[in-house]
């Protein structure tokens, strides 16, 4: 089995890639698990830190055809579409977020069209595709209502991935992802960036500016649950995907003045005192037009699972990403 996951530089696609050279089958069409023989990591950048045989970094432009050709084949049964232009870099540079976000999607659909293979393609949608006024609780089937170019490009990539599939050009499974957190690293251009480094720069004893209101709800869910789902999704049966192509992933609905206290729980005061309020008017925007809670029926009826409480995700990026040392 040939497996390609685009975005393969990026966090979530190398916690992916080393969570599937762990396991090291995926399930095929029929249901069996396959062992996983080729792992192809596609980004911008090289994926760093892989010296397992079964991989294989390339880098290049996905909106690029001859890079595409060069990395799809009829072997690749199997795609994780992780590449994306975030929110606030695609709310500021229009054309780069239509050029990744939406044309490089179709290409990328379009090249397993022209090959005629058929691969299972788990896509990352977003939170973002809702917006407006919205119910308290967002549906699996609420109306789409972007109010940022980024919701507006996952939207369209969310139908595209339906029609792709319906013409059987593809086995598309969409997941609308709550915002990641707790992220490692450096912060990003996201407008969501926030929502971990107010949790992440205090553990490590550095201050970190909070953009939004305390009473702003976000959903949430960590890395380490957004890799098993990503997972999950892929074994899921195609008959699974029949009747709409997307989940809403469960997560955890916390305001941020609720995620500082978490962090006080876990860490002290001192970590609570290197949270600066400082408003940000475009972010508020971005991030209150996002849904604070949905509906997580038909994830769990389809064996999806999410995190606990905030608390476990806080204490999980410790264990996971600060070898379970808080640096306060």
């Amino acid at each position: 089995m040939k497996v390609l996951i685009t975005g393969g530089a990026g966090f979530l696609g190398k916690r992916l890639a080393k969570r599937l050279l762990a396991r090291g089958t995926l399930k095929n069409a029929q249901g069996q698990e396959e062992r996983i023989d080729e792992l192809v990591l596609f980004d911008v950048v090289p994926a760093e830190g892989f010296t397992d045989p079964r991989v294989k970094v390339v880098t290049g432009d996905i909106a690029d055809p001859n890079a595409l050709n060069a990395i799809v084949d009829t072997r690749t049964t199997s795609i994780f579409h992780l590449a994306a232009i975030v929110s606030s870099q695609a709310e500021a540079d229009f054309d780069l977020g239509m050029r990744i976000n939406v044309d490089a999607l179709r290409l990328l659909f379009e090249t397993c069209r022209r090959l005629g293979h058929c691969p299972r393609v788990v896509f990352t949608s977003s939170v973002a595709v809702f917006g407006g006024k919205l119910p308290e609780v967002v549906q699996n089937d609420t109306a789409l209502n972007p109010k940022s170019s980024y919701g507006v490009q996952k939207a369209i990539g969310e139908l595209l991935l339906s029609d792709f599939s319906r013409k059987g050009f593809i086995d598309g499974r969409g997941l609308r992802l709550p915002t990641i957190s707790v992220r490692p690293g450096k912060p990003n251009k996201a407008a969501s960036s926030f929502a971990s480094g107010i949790i992440r720069e205090p553990l490590h004893a550095e201050e970190s500016v909070c953009p939004v209101t305390r009473d702003t709800r976000l959903w949430l869910l960590s890395p380490r649950q957004a890799i098993e789902c990503l997972m999950f999704a892929h074994d899921l049966g195609s008959e699974t995907f029949a009747e709409t192509r997307m989940v809403n992933l469960p997560g955890v609905s916390v305001t941020v003045g609720e995620m500082v206290e978490t962090l006080g729980k876990v860490a002290g005061k001192a970590a609570v005192d290197k949270v600066r309020w400082e408003s940000d008017a475009t972010i508020q925007r971005i991030v209150g037009s996002w849904p604070g809670r949905w509906d997580m029926t038909r994830a769990h009826s389809l064996g999806f699972r999410g995190d606990a409480d905030f608390e476990s995700i806080v204490r999980a990026f410790i264990a996971d990403d600060m070898d379970g040392k808080v640096r306060v």
